[in-house]
């Protein structure tokens, strides 16, 4: 942003959005891979899963491309999906995880993107990416510690505390379906207060109207934004429809992947062409991605600069990427020719280095379905490895 003062919006979608259960039952899939295979001592390298799902009313379709255990059935990937239903919390007429209609129509990966992905296969005998494509990282001073734009990291909390609400603090009357956007004003380049909230929530109660709603979820939305943000001029929409019973793939239908701006940076920055979802690392669309935020985070915690931008492309089955490019602020005294120089020193961006660098052959995914892949706190696990910040040293000494 070269202006210094503006509003910026970014919006946010709950675990219960059917996009987002379409996401969440893709990625579990590909966990359900990598679990498998260390239990059955099969090559974690070896893993491939590309799972695209569809939900509607009470109808569940998975279909896609996968290699690895034989022991993982479709009648296990359907119990996978309904175990991931009922976590989200459906248990309504119109999609329930124990009646939902599911297909599965997954099949073997094709040999002809094997070859470019597998090593020692192909024109190229390295391991390739699994498609070409171009992939973007952005992290900024805007929230400290999580170092992600404010808009679209504020619209994630506020979901997450009303999850946390309706899961764990009886407040059953919240649907698992919800929609959070969260305007907030810029002054001198650093974010000051939130100028619109607008939050759509199912609620199981046919009777409570858009004011009820609001007196009950406000509370929840003061908890989670900045002291002093909300004042007499933010502007309110909580229920602006007036009602929000019939919710998720009942009340619409949901893919895999269709929500990439709510996945990494709100449209503060530029997104790729591929969704992370449903992927396994091979994917420069989901691994890639990580790597560059993970570049990205580093370079602003060491000072870099307050904002940084990285973009990274690749062809199929070609290991190296084809370019690298890194965009700060124009006044900025380090500039991105200079900050793109050393990126190669800090870590191996071919597929394998990546997916080595950053762990990734684990069933870490499933959490990354909703509230953002970005912005995360890293796992004991291995899960959000791209959110270390482990680099500052490296390239401290490098700049």
């Amino acid at each position: 942003m070269s202006r210094q003062s503006y509003e910026f919006t970014s919006e946010s979608v709950s675990e219960g959005h059917p996009d987002k259960v379409a996401d969440r039952i893709s990625d579990e899939i590909v966990d359900l891979y990598f679990r498998e295979a260390a239990e059955q001592g099969m090559d974690p390298w070896q893993i491939r899963v590309a799972a695209e799902t569809l939900t509607t009313t009470n109808k569940v379709v998975i279909a896609g491309e996968t290699r690895g255990p034989s022991s993982i059935t479709p009648d296990r990937i359907e119990q996978l999906a309904r175990d991931a239903i009922r976590d989200i919390g459906y248990e309504q007429d119109g999609f329930h995880w124990q009646t939902a209609d599911i297909d599965v129509l997954l099949h073997p990966q094709s040999v002809d993107i094997a070859q470019g992905v597998d090593t020692g296969a192909g024109l190229h005998k390295a391991e390739g990416a699994g498609d070409q494509g171009i992939m973007f990282g952005y992290a900024s001073l805007d929230v400290p510690g999580a170092l992600m734009p404010a808009p679209v990291h504020y619209s994630h909390k506020i979901l997450e505390r009303l999850a946390r609400a309706r899961k764990q603090e009886g407040q059953d009357w919240l649907g698992p379906d919800s929609k959070s956007q969260v305007t907030v004003r810029y002054h001198n380049g650093r974010p000051v207060g939130a100028s619109a909230i607008v939050l759509s929530t199912q609620h199981l109660d046919p009777d409570l109207t858009s004011s009820d709603i609001r007196s009950r979820v406000q509370p929840y939305i003061e908890e989670v934004l900045p002291t002093g943000w909300i004042d007499e001029r933010t502007i309110w929409h909580i229920n602006p429809t007036g009602k929000f019973v019939i919710g998720g793939p009942d009340g619409d239908a949901g893919l895999t992947g269709r929500k990439i701006i709510v996945d990494t940076y709100g449209g503060m920055a530029p997104h790729g062409g591929g969704a992370f979802s449903g992927k396994d690392p091979t994917k420069v669309d989901r691994s890639a991605a990580y790597a560059t935020r993970y570049l990205a985070k580093n370079l602003v915690a060491a000072g870099v600069a307050p904002w940084v931008e990285i973009q990274v492309s690749y062809a199929i089955g070609v290991a190296a990427p084809t370019s690298i490019y890194v965009n700060v602020d124009d006044n900025n005294p380090i500039k991105g020719d200079r900050i793109e120089a050393i990126i190669p020193h800090l870590m191996d961006l071919t597929p394998r280095g990546i997916r080595s660098h950053l762990d990734l052959n684990k069933p870490i995914y499933a959490p990354t379905s909703a509230y953002g892949h970005f912005g995360r706190e890293p796992g004991p696990d291995g899960a959000f490895s791209w959110e270390k910040v482990d680099l500052i040293d490296a390239i401290k000494a490098r700049l």
